[in-house]
């Protein structure tokens, strides 16, 4: 049975992990909701983007069609661009986005096809290299930027279209966790290459007349949707690693705070039990004479 001391020290430092954990919590709080407006507001510029696209390709077919947007013809190499966060202490934000990256990459492999990773993000380049190391590519980190920008999305960009201009896969899939609320963030695998237009994005289609052609445009336009669409996994990624984190640190400061109770009573019993001990003691001895 720990001493009086063993339990004071444990309690102390329970205490302290408790001050540490709340503090988390309201750190995390504090950012949230810049994180989640920053969100939401790219929400609307990335959907009409889509509607935007949606009606370009209808007018664009064969020869004169990107590759960005027909792709190469071939399904054979796949590119799993996973985000993810660069710190831990937020639940299973991170584990959850490389878990269905993991279950993509299997079932293709299953499928015959060769699977290759691009890690944004400390965290998920550590998890996915246990198993997958071989097949990483290329690890983008922002360990030392405090608010993530346009400029982190670019880069990602340039870094997967030079992959892809290079031959080094066909198909690329996005991984990163949407955020819906603060305890529910939702793992979520986009097609980005070649690009996925729904047709009856934006609604009703509208007749317009481009200057210059349809072709050019999408030859300028296909590359930036990409940057837009890893800018707002990159934003929803932002938003969902807060949420999870004030989540996760909510429940070990409460978790904390029961430990401290279970202590403190069983400090407590074991204290009683010393004072009676000595009073017997004392009361023997007084007997005794």
């Amino acid at each position: 049975m720990p001493s009086l001391k063993d339990l004071r020290n444990r309690i102390a430092s329970v205490k302290a992990t408790q001050k540490i954990t709340k503090a988390m919590q309201m750190v995390a709080a504090a950012k949230l909701k810049r994180a989640q407006n920053a969100a939401e507001a790219a929400r609307p510029y990335a959907e009409k983007m889509e509607a935007v696209l949606s009606n370009l390709t209808g007018s664009v077919a064969g020869a004169d069609a990107p590759l960005l947007l027909t792709g190469t013809g071939k399904s054979d190499v796949h590119l799993l661009l996973v985000c993810t966060a660069e710190r831990g202490l937020c639940g299973a934000f991170n584990s959850s986005i490389v878990r269905l990256a993991r279950e993509k990459a299997l079932a293709l492999q299953a499928e015959g096809k060769t699977v290759k990773f691009l890690c944004v993000g400390r965290k998920g380049y550590d998890l996915i290299r246990r198993q997958f190391e071989k097949q990483i590519v290329g690890f983008i980190e922002f360990r030392a930027i405090k608010q993530l920008s346009y400029a982190q999305a670019e880069q990602v960009g340039r870094e997967l279209l030079k992959l892809f201009e290079a031959g080094e896969f066909d198909v690329a899939t996005l991984f990163f966790s949407k955020f819906k609320s603060v305890i529910s963030q939702i793992p979520t695998a986009s097609q980005i290459i070649p690009a996925q237009v729904s047709g009856d994005a934006g609604g009703a289609k509208t007749p317009y007349e481009f200057e210059p052609g349809e072709g050019e445009i999408l030859a300028d336009l296909l590359p930036r949707n990409i940057t837009v669409q890893i800018f707002k996994a990159i934003l929803e990624n932002a938003a969902s690693e807060q949420g999870a984190r004030m989540s996760s640190m909510d429940s070990a400061t409460r978790n904390a705070g029961e430990m401290i109770k279970k202590q403190t009573l069983k400090y407590n019993r074991a204290r009683q039990a010393m004072i009676t001990k000595e009073l017997i003691e004392i009361i023997s001895g007084a007997e005794a004479l």
